[in-house]
């Protein structure tokens, strides 16, 4: 587990840190109160990944799909709207879990009994209006 705190002016640096912790881990869990700044910290990653989509929260949707200029895909979940866990079932996800593409989730205590057994748990802790305080943890390494 490691900690970051960053300034939203230096939001780009702690996204090129997320990327380079993930490593090969392609399903990531955003955690943090409403306002947190999940979504924010999705763009920023998105840029680091060369998405050249319009990157919005996909809570009406529940997921939007982006391209990144190398080639790979990014699923963004947002299951806050979700009132029965079995919708998301519904709409795929298991398929979108396991496809090898990239599932950046938001919301997922909504769906917790249906997330892998591995993905990058990435808590974000707003400390103030413009600092932030993230920490990145393996899920088998989550107590």
């Amino acid at each position: 587990m490691i900690t970051v705190q960053y300034r939203l002016d230096q939001i780009q640096d702690a996204a090129r840190q997320i990327i380079a912790f993930a490593g090969s881990e392609k399903i990531w869990v955003f955690q943090g109160q409403m306002g947190a700044g999940k979504t924010t910290m999705i763009k920023a990653l998105s840029k680091e990944m060369g998405v050249y989509d319009q990157v919005s929260s996909p809570t009406f949707g529940i997921v939007n799909e982006y391209d990144a200029s190398s080639g790979i895909k990014i699923y963004h979940f947002d299951f806050y709207r979700l009132d029965d866990p079995t919708e998301a079932l519904d709409i795929g996800i298991e398929e979108y879990f396991y496809s090898g593409d990239y599932c950046w989730i938001e919301w997922a205590e909504k769906i917790a009994q249906f997330l892998p057994n591995e993905f990058l748990l990435i808590r974000i802790i707003s400390d103030s209006e413009l600092d932030r305080t993230i920490t990145l943890q393996h899920a088998q390494d989550v107590n």
